[in-house]
This record gives C-alpha cells, sequence and structure tokens, in this order.
C-alpha cells in the first residue's frame, strides 16, 4: 500500500461509515491485533474546549523531562499524520502504511466473520496503539475524540491520570442536550482509583465530575481561579503564576492561560504517581515550549493574520475574549467556515457583530460543510458587512486587499479549513 493508497482507503471509510459511539467495534478490532492499549500506560483527556492545548503542554513537558511520549490528536490541521506522534515527530509515512495494512486485513476479516467493519475513528485509534508499541513509548497523552464513555479511546484499561477540560455545549445530536448529560459522557473515561484532574467549569459540570469520581474511589483534583494569579498577556509571551510559581507560555489567546494551568496541575498529580523526572523547572521549559497550531494563532504580521479554529459556542466566547483583550484597538475582518451541523448561530453572533467586513467560504472537501452563501445569509442577520467567496484562497486574497496596519484579520469556525490557509502563506 502506498501513502495515497493510504489516504484513500482512509477517505472512503470514513465517508462509508460516519460517527458510531460505541466499544464493541473497537473491542474486536484489538483483540484481533493483540490488544496493544494493554501495553501501555496512558494520561486520557476529555472535555469540550482545551483538550488539544492541554495535551500539547503535558506532552511537551513530558518530553523535556526525558520521557517517550506517544501523542494521539484529531482533528489535525496540516497532514493527517499529525494524528500520531512521538515526542513531537510525526509517524512516517512507510510505517503509516505498513501499521494500516496490517489493521485493513483484519478489519477485513471481521467483516467476512459477519461483523461490522470499524469505522476510520476506531481503526485510526488501534493504529495509534500499535505504533506507540512500535516506538517504546513510556507513557501516551491520548485525546478523547468526542463525548469519552462511547469515544473508541476509551477501551484502555491503564490509565494514570484522568484530566477534564472545559465542559461545555458540543456534538449534542450524540453526547446530549444539557451540560449534565454531557458531562455525564465525558467522565465515562474516569477509572477506578485512577486520579482525577479537573480544569474549572460549571457547576452542574464539576457536580457531576464530583459523583463520578466518588463512585470510582479517586482522589480529585480541581484547578481553582483564585490560585491563578498574575496574569500577563501579550501577542508574543503570556505568564502566570498558579500557587505562586510563575509560568511563561507562547501559546496566545486568554484561555491558554487557563489550558496551561491545568497541566501543570495535572502534572503535579502525575509526578507524585511515581514520574518522578517531572520537575519545577521541565514543567517551565515544556510550557514554554508547547506549540500548538490554530489556536489564536499568528500566521502573519503585515497584515495581523490570526487564525482560530472556534467552533462552538463556548469557544466562540473565549475567542471574543481573547479579541477584546489583544485587539481591542483595531478594526476587525473575519474569515468564516463552518460545519452545518455546528451551533452556527450561536458562534457568528458571539463573534460579528462590530466587524468591518466578514468573507464566508466552504470547507473543502467535506460533505458537513456549509456553503457560502448560506453561512453568509445567517451573518447578515447581524452584520450586513458580509461577503461569500469561492473559495480559501479568493476569501483571503480579499481580506488582506482591505486590510491596513490598523487591521485584524481572524481566520476562525471549523479547524478543518484553517490549514489551508497556513499552507497559503507558508507558500
Amino acid at each position: 500500500m502506498r501513502y495515497n493508497e493510504a489516504l484513500e482507503y482512509m477517505a472512503f471509510i470514513s465517508s462509508k461509515k460516519g460517527i458510531v459511539p460505541g466499544l464493541d467495534s473497537i473491542r474486536e478490532l484489538c483483540k484481533r491485533l493483540g490488544d496493544p492499549q494493554d501495553k501501555l500506560k496512558f494520561i486520557h483527556i476529555a472535555g469540550t474546549n482545551g483538550k488539544g492545548s492541554t495535551l500539547a503542554f503535558i506532552s511537551s513537558v513530558l518530553t523535556y523531562s526525558g520521557y517517550r511520549v506517544g501523542r494521539y490528536i484529531s482533528p489535525t490541521i496540516r497532514d493527517y499524520r499529525e494524528r500520531f506522534q512521538v515526542n513531537a515527530k510525526v509517524i512516517s509515512q512507510s510505517v503509516f502504511c505498513e501499521l494500516l495494512e496490517k489493521v485493513k486485513a483484519v478489519c477485513e476479516d471481521i467483516e467476512k466473520d459477519g461483523l461490522s467493519y470499524p469505522t476510520a475513528f476506531e481503526i485510526e485509534t488501534s493504529l495509534a496503539f500499535l505504533y506507540f508499541v512500535k516506538k517504546g513509548c513510556d507513557i501516551v497523552v491520548l485525546e478523547c475524540g468526542m463525548g469519552g464513555r462511547d469515544d473508541a479511546t476509551n477501551i484502555i484499561s491503564t490509565a494514570v491520570l484522568s484530566v477534564i477540560a472545559p465542559i461545555s455545549m458540543d456534538h449534542m445530536q450524540f453526547l446530549g442536550d444539557s451540560i449534565k448529560k454531557i458531562a455525564l459522557n465525558k467522565c465515562g473515561i474516569i477509572k477506578k482509583d485512577t486520579p482525577v484532574v479537573s480544569a474549572i467549569q460549571r457547576d452542574e459540570a464539576m457536580q457531576v465530575i464530583k459523583e463520578k469520581s466518588n463512585e470510582n474511589n479517586c482522589d480529585l483534583h480541581t484547578l481553582k481561579r483564585e490560585t491563578i494569579t498574575d496574569i500577563k498577556y501579550s501577542l508574543t509571551r503570556q505568564s502566570f503564576k498558579l500557587d505562586k510559581k510563575k509560568y511563561e507560555i507562547k501559546l496566545l489567546g486568554v484561555y491558554q492561560i487557563e489550558n496551561a494551568a491545568l497541566s501543570v496541575k495535572a502534572l503535579n498529580v502525575l509526578k507524585n504517581c511515581g514520574y518522578e523526572k517531572i520537575t519545577d523547572e521541565n514543567i517551565k521549559k515544556g510550557l514554554l515550549n508547547a506549540e500548538w497550531p490554530a489556536r489564536f494563532e499568528i500566521v502573519k504580521k503585515k497584515p495581523l493574520l490570526i487564525i482560530d479554529g472556534a467552533h462552538n459556542e463556548d469557544a466562540a466566547v473565549r475567542l471574543k475574549e481573547s479579541i477584546d483583550v489583544y485587539l481591542k484597538d483595531k478594526e476587525k475582518i473575519f474569515i468564516l467556515g463552518m460545519f452545518r451541523d455546528k451551533a452556527i448561530d450561536c458562534v457568528v453572533k458571539t463573534l460579528v457583530s462590530d466587524a468591518k467586513m466578514i468573507f464566508t467560504c466552504q470547507t473543502p472537501d467535506n460533505p458537513r460543510a456549509l456553503r457560502p452563501i448560506e453561512l453568509a445569509d445567517i451573518v447578515s442577520e447581524y452584520n450586513r458587512n458580509v461577503t461569500c467567496c469561492d473559495s480559501v484562497e479568493e476569501a483571503v486574497e480579499f481580506a488582506s486587499s482591505m486590510a491596513d496596519d490598523n487591521t485584524a484579520i481572524i481566520a476562525t469556525g471549523s479547524l478543518a479549513y484553517l490549514g489551508r490557509i497556513l499552507d497559503i502563506y507558508l507558500k
């Protein structure tokens, strides 16, 4: 199997199967592969927003501490293989193809036996386990794809730490129509006698986290807002103190302070679980050098272009907070592309009311993408200065032509098209 054939196969499976929550299929797949997940140790991260950034901070610190660290993430921004990383290096094309051939053969045997063919996410998850075993990872930082209880990643039984990032409304058609129902699903990753670290949460979510931690005899460690002090925001480097210790980060956005603080909390708990190479110095180095694309990321300085994958209501609120802090004296131009199954009205209402102009575009090659003209119709209810574009490239060109030194261009909505914007500017 060549790499382009591998991508075509994964695209076909994705379009054929879609999202199918539940663990029966992934259990069968991993069982026939020798249950590679049982040979690994995990930090399991669930939540609505901030999972990826928290994963990036934790992974970076563990790498600086001398561990071989697997990362499993989704979605990706520029390269499909970003899903599978060891010490921040992506899987090679040849190894990916080798492992995918193995998984594909097992999937075909499963189907021959009259069982359901695994989904793309189940295939990717099992492949990740195989890869991390092959690379001899000391620990894997594992991001839930969606939810927690019925997410394919929840097949694991060897987690050393469960982390719950902020919980808010998203994927309601799968997870439930209330914060409590969504929290119950997310808290499905909590395992017996395994420490739990939670971000600052809404009261309804925190109550569920406390109940599930008690049921499973887990020590619960919660981040408290009042312990984060001396916050200094900047478009170059940000700093804060947690429990009176100072930390610096390069990741931008007001929300990254809380993500970094949650990571420090988790790392200190992990240190007490036997990972003694985690030191204060390694935590500081790892936080400062953590990278995570498309989250209030400056792509270009003149004109100022920022990309941020705010695709649900809570993420849009946090993005608006960041815009108000960093860009309060600038005019704003938005490039907007979204999936039709997201809370489009909430995101648009939160962001665009005072924008100088909004350019809508369509996420390329994705059946879930909302057409630019449909998105423009929604935007026009809150701001009449909107134009729909035929492509991402055209939206970037139009926005750049309107911008000057007093303007900030913010591209947001679906993460799926932001990689295209990065490609445009890298070229």
